[in-house]
């Protein structure tokens, strides 16, 4: 029987960037409440996301960076006891509170306790519902919304403390994932294949050659069946090639027709394809082994139904 984990933290929720800020604590409900009306939870294995340790963190990151991020949450505290500002501004979009520490944390354990669950054959996969997300967070800084990258570090660990030998990363995130980008570049281990609008956010785009990376650049207003051709000719060929041993995903769901912070035209069943192509190419070479991150989705209807549609799927619902 096909076992789906679901991680989560409640740490995860404490996060908030400011009022209005659409990366927002209301996504995870939205989430969790399509999944419980929908019936989806009941067929999921729900389990608490823990802290990731800061010797696993340095897979991906620099040490310097992580000592300036916690370093920036204890002088947010003493700043707000002595009456000062509730958020600490990193880049134009992002800013940390008192709280984003530990959901950071959080949201990278929950990526790589889903890759230990998996791997031990507890689970066949996971989708962590986790913020803040991921993929923009580069090796030595964080941006666009994101601290550390919850799925190229579970990739680094999968490699590094579990000894596979070579590992996939799918990104159909709205915008690229520079910061995936740049932690496994040059990394024969690491295959990472992605579709992202350009020109967008961040600006340039991939800006690497390097051979281990798929980035397929598209126009804004590209819809699903457009998108499907794509992974077909330029994904399908490369994973089928590399025969990964494990498949992570960063599951960012802000190409849908419905979310403004894009401008491409996706739909659920665009996302229940993906999500299949990508499980065949799982169950053929990798045991069936995935691990799902939430990254972008910020139209909270569309970003339910969204999830819905990539759960039932990982689930064989």
């Amino acid at each position: 029987m096909n076992k789906t984990g679901y991680f989560t933290s409640p740490s995860c929720r404490q996060h908030e960037m400011g009022e209005g800020h659409p990366e927002c604590p209301a996504r995870l409900d939205a989430i969790e409440d399509r999944l419980l009306i929908t019936g989806v939870a009941d067929a999921l294995e729900r389990r608490e996301a823990p802290e990731a340790s800061l010797t696993d963190l340095e897979l991906a990151h620099t040490r310097t960076h992580i000592a300036a991020l916690r370093g920036l949450t204890d002088g947010l505290r003493d700043e707000i006891d002595a009456g000062g500002p509730t958020h600490a501004q990193l880049d134009p979009d992002t800013s940390l509170c008192v709280h984003t520490w530990d959901a950071a944390l959080h949201a990278a354990g929950a990526a790589l306790a889903a890759t230990d669950a998996v791997i031990a054959g507890e689970l066949e996969n996971a989708f962590c519902a986790v913020r803040p997300p991921g993929h923009h967070a580069c090796r030595d800084h964080a941006m666009g919304f994101c601290f550390f990258n919850n799925v190229a570090l579970a990739a680094e660990y999968a490699l590094a403390r579990h000894g596979l030998s070579r590992v996939a990363i799918v990104d159909f995130d709205v915008h690229h994932g520079n910061g995936t980008e740049d932690i496994v570049c040059g990394d024969e281990r690491i295959l990472m294949v992605s579709f992202f609008q350009h020109p967008y956010y961040p600006e340039g785009g991939s800006l690497s050659t390097a051979a281990n990376l798929v980035n397929v650049p598209v126009p804004a207003y590209t819809k699903g069946m457009e998108v499907r051709e794509i992974i077909e000719a330029e994904w399908m060929p490369r994973l089928e090639a590399f025969e990964p041993e494990m498949i992570f995903i960063s599951a960012g769901f802000d190409a849908h027709r419905e979310d403004d912070m894009g401008q491409l035209g996706l739909v659920e069943a665009d996302y229940a394809w993906i999500t299949w192509r990508v499980k065949e190419v799982a169950k053929r070479y990798a045991k069936g082994r995935i691990v799902s991150c939430l990254e972008g989705g910020y139209n909270l209807s569309a970003l339910g139904r969204s999830v819905e549609a990539h759960v039932r799927v990982l689930a064989d619902l």
